[in-house]
């Protein structure tokens, strides 16, 4: 029996497709034809907000966001009733440590904008300097031009933008900065930007291009969570996955974020994933053997014995001699 003559001009089309990104790249392909998801069901702003009022901690970026939108819902009005507008940029700074939730906010603005009516769609695109930077001479435009047409009626969000930045004499960095600054203009109706990075790296950054400043100009800055509200976030982690800690583990948990090494390079929230994660894996090898004996109940609580476990995975020995006792 012959075959199918669609599936035939199908294949073809697949093997045509194949050729094409091994001759021109991914890149170029995805600027002839960008990909397009459909936008989220939109939320009503008062659901946003309270949705970030939920949010662990964060006070003072909270206060600050509540400042943003009061202000932008004043000028809108204005405008409506043709008083002067003040002239702003809608574009921000997001300066904190890694898992402060930057992106989380980020992506709750993208909503809030969408609901304000400042932008069509309201969706977030997250990339970092390998989304933008290409490593060839020409790339970096394409690369960048790209990203920015898929965030076009949303928020771009850049995480460590800084390292955009380097300083090196041969680095493509720049290039993606100065199209940046060029689409930021030319789409300054259907585009906002968020930078989001180490806070003394970040003002290097800002510093680094004279349009850069200019264009963001309010920043919000992310504080490092405390350790009970790190333990809360784990909580809601294990709560999430219909896990919970009991009390040892609780304890142990507790012990483990206060003598954690914190500084820049502590992931806060996303540390507090990651135990999470390996105290799992700790609780599947302690379970290994009797699965098939243990009810919902066990196989839903993680113990002292697993949370320590993790510790050891994480490398985080210090409280390991006294945390997991009573």
């Amino acid at each position: 029996m012959g075959r199918n003559p669609l599936e035939d001009a199908a294949e073809r089309l697949r093997a045509l497709g194949e050729r094409v990104r091994q001759t021109v790249g991914d890149d170029l392909v995805d600027q002839i034809a960008p990909r397009r998801t459909p936008p989220e069901p939109a939320r009503s702003l008062d659901e946003l907000k309270a949705e970030l009022e939920s949010l662990t901690g964060l006070e003072t970026v909270k206060e600050q966001v509540r400042a943003l939108l009061a202000f932008l819902q004043v000028q809108a009005r204005r405008q409506e009733l043709g008083l002067a507008e003040v002239a702003t940029s809608q574009h921000l700074v997001f300066l904190g440590n890694p898992g402060t939730g930057k992106t989380t906010v980020a992506r709750l603005l993208a909503e809030m904008y969408r609901a304000m009516g400042l932008l069509k769609r309201g969706h977030l695109v997250e990339v970092d300097r390998a989304g933008l930077v290409g490593e060839y001479v020409g790339t970096t435009a394409v690369k960048t031009d790209r990203a920015i047409r898929r965030a076009l009626d949303g928020v771009l969000f850049i995480d460590e933008a800084y390292a955009l930045a380097r300083g090196e004499s041969r680095d493509f960095g720049p290039e993606a900065v100065e199209t940046l600054l060029k689409r930021m203009e030319d789409h300054r109706h259907r585009l906002v930007v968020i930078v989001a990075g180490y806070p003394a790296l970040m003002r290097r950054f800002l510093e680094s291009n004279p349009g850069l400043q200019s264009r963001f100009s309010r920043e919000i800055v992310f504080p490092d969570y405390t350790t009970e509200e790190l333990v809360s976030i784990g909580g809601h982690f294990a709560g999430d996955a219909e896990y919970r800690f009991d009390e040892g583990a609780l304890i142990g948990l507790r012990s483990i974020l206060e003598h954690a090494k914190r500084g820049e390079r502590f992931g806060n929230a996303r540390f507090v994933r990651t135990l999470f994660e390996q105290a799992l894996n700790a609780q599947a090898l302690r379970l290994e053997g009797r699965v098939g004996e243990v009810g919902a109940d066990e196989l839903s609580t993680l113990t002292a014995e697993d949370v320590a476990a993790a510790a050891r995975m994480l490398g985080e020995e210090q409280p390991r001699r006294t945390f997991w006792r009573r």
